[in-house]
Formats: C-alpha cells, structure tokens, sequence
C-alpha cells in the first residue's frame, strides 16, 4: 500500500504569522492556511508579500499539530500558510474527486496524534490506498454540485425597514397551531418518513421512520419543550413530530421564502422561555411578531419572500412543497 509520500510531494509551509501580515478581502487578498478544522483552514486574506510566492491552487493543507491535527484541504486557491502547516503536491495527475477522497483518508489518521504527538515526522508514512483501487462512488460523486450555491436567488438588495416599527400579529391568527405525537425509539421502525424532534439543528431531523406522516408539509414546526425550546424549521414534507413539537398551519399562501422569514423571527422570542416556562400551545397562539405590513394593514408576505430571495445561498432554497 503506496504512503503520503509516495503519491505527493511534501514540503512545509511558509510558516508566517498572521499578526505580521496585511489584512486583505477575499476578493484580491491571498488566503492565509492554518491549522484551523474548518473553513477549509483559512483563517484570514492577507495582502501578497514581496519576494514570496504563495503556493499555488490545487495542493492540499495538511496540519501538523495543534487541535486540528491532520486536517486536510484541497486548496483551489493560491495560499500562504501559517506555522506547522505541510503542503502536499501531488505527483501524479489525480482528479479533483480522488484528491478529496485523500484528503479524507489523511485526515482519518488523526486519531494517531495529540498535542505531545505532532505528525511533521510521520506524515510521508500514513498509508493511503492506491490511486488505481480506489471506491467506485469516488469518481462518480459530483464533486462541483455546490457551486455557485452561495448566490442569491434575487440579486436586487431589499433593506429591512425599521423592524420595531412593524405592528404585531399574533400567531393564532396566521397559523392554526396542532400538536405532535410522542413516539419513543423503541416504537419507531426503519422507513423514509422525517421525524422531527426538538433539537435545534439539522432542520430538526432526527430519523427516518416507518410510520406514517401525522403532519402535512409546507409547514413550521416549533419546539416548545426542551434544550431547542423555540427553534423554528420550515418542513418542506409530509412527517411526524415528537410532543415536544408544535406544527403552524398557515391560513395564508406559505412559501419556502416566508417560512424562512417567520421561522428567523420566531427564534428570536426563545429568550422569553425555558425549562421552567414552557412555550406551550396556549402562549403560541397568543405570541405576537412584528411583521412587515402592506398599506392595507395586511403582513407583507411579497417584501418578506424578497428580503429572503436576496440572501446569500437563497438559490438553493427549493420552491416547491409536498
């Protein structure tokens, strides 16, 4: 089985610091490597130095030490990078798909490392699979799928207006506001039904059941019991949801775009409560949110859908519902 140092080059990075350096944007500035875990270990854009060329696009980062030990990044970029920090070219022409499927190989090695056991010495001996035998869903993973997904979907900016001046709508009146059902890990059989239950990221998303939906989707859900009392997600599909949930109906047209919105204002009251004051059925329907309004008094769902529309990554929101 062929070693990091057989299929790359290895050398060591620039070794800068970062407080000597020039802050720069990303749109000229050159990014600056370090031994971060994530954001593709950039820690900041700096201005280029006289005299020293940045290594270029299409060599990986690899951490040497440090909490983020072996973590790995293709760079498609020009870089710099800071202290104990390796740069791995490859020998070999490798499709962008193989170098990420090494990318995470090395990194599976970090288990190996701690702060008293840095990699700089054995590096060039982790083990790797030959280029040849590598998984077939290597070559077939669509490696570029997210490009572009940082964009917005309407390019016209749409400013927030005064948001303390908005009047107050009780949620009662846009939503007609259910219950979910309690239904433990024991009862629940392997399916492709989303369970949601109240945790406060992954959309919600617990598991995937075998029972049926009990909720239909183009939907919110909002916890009102537990650790993510508050967090409100969009529900695109038809789910069940734990009794700790409660699911908002709309009596208006929701869209992806204004559930979004709604959902952002509804987590900003999770302060109002906790362990001991729950967000029960009876206070969501009386809760108020300041909401954009149309000359006719009415929420203003058109002004809400474009705000949202101008974010970045709003391009990926998916405009359809089941």
């Amino acid at each position: 089985m062929p070693m990091v140092g057989d299929l790359f080059n290895v050398r060591y990075g620039h070794s800068l610091e970062l407080n000597r350096l020039t802050a720069s944007d990303p749109e000229t500035g050159i990014a600056f490597v370090s031994r971060k875990m994530s954001d593709n270990g950039v820690s900041a854009f700096v201005a280029p130095l006289d005299g020293l060329q940045p290594a270029p696009a299409g060599e990986l980062s690899v951490a040497l030490g440090g909490n983020g030990v072996l973590s790995t990044f293709l760079q498609e970029r020009p870089f710099y990078t800071g202290r104990d920090v390796a740069i791995l070219a490859p020998k070999e022409p490798l499709s962008k798909a193989a170098i990420l499927f090494y990318c995470m190989c090395i990194k599976a090695n970090r288990y190996r490392y701690s702060y008293g056991r840095q990699a700089n010495r054995t590096l060039k001996r982790i083990a790797l699979p030959p280029p040849g035998k590598l998984p077939d869903w290597v070559e077939s993973t669509k490696v570029d799928r997210f490009v572009g997904a940082d964009q917005p979907a309407n390019k016209n900016p749409a400013a927030l207006s005064k948001p303390t001046a908005w009047p107050k709508y009780r949620l009662g009146e846009l939503f007609d506001i259910k219950k979910g059902k309690r239904l433990t890990r024991a009862q629940m059989t392997p399916g492709a039904t989303p369970f949601i239950g109240a945790v406060d990221n992954n959309n919600g998303l617990t598991a995937f059941i075998g029972q049926r939906p009990i909720h239909k989707g183009n939907t919110i859900t909002v916890n009102y019991n537990g650790n993510g009392v508050a967090e409100a997600f969009y529900q695109p599909r038809a789910f069940w949801c734990s009794d700790d949930v409660n699911v908002l109906y709309p009596k208006f047209k929701l869209t992806p775009g204004r559930a979004l919105f709604i959902a952002t204002l509804i987590r900003l009251e999770r302060y109002r409560f906790n362990y001991g004051r729950k967000w029960h059925l009876e206070r969501m329907r009386s809760a108020a949110l300041r909401l954009p309004t149309t000359p006719s008094s009415e929420p203003d769902w058109a002004y809400m859908e474009r705000y949202i529309e101008s974010l970045p990554f709003s391009i990926t929101i998916e405009q359809g519902a089941a």
